[in-house]
């Protein structure tokens, strides 16, 4: 399972080791406190997507 990972550059997250924007390393960064506006949501659910298939589920 991969864990999200924050750019200290750009501020952004992303699941990539790499960020996209700026082209800097990114760390692994423990998520924010769940909320349905928190901007780190839709890694989160992707992240959950990808367990669910490979456990056979979706």
């Amino acid at each position: 399972m991969k864990k999200i990972r924050f750019c200290q550059e750009c501020e952004k997250y992303t699941l990539k080791e790499k960020c996209d924007l700026c082209d800097s390393q990114t760390v692994i960064n423990s998520p924010q406190k769940y909320s349905k506006d928190e901007e780190i949501a839709k890694y989160r659910r992707q992240i959950k997507r990808e367990v669910l298939k490979t456990k056979g589920i979706l």
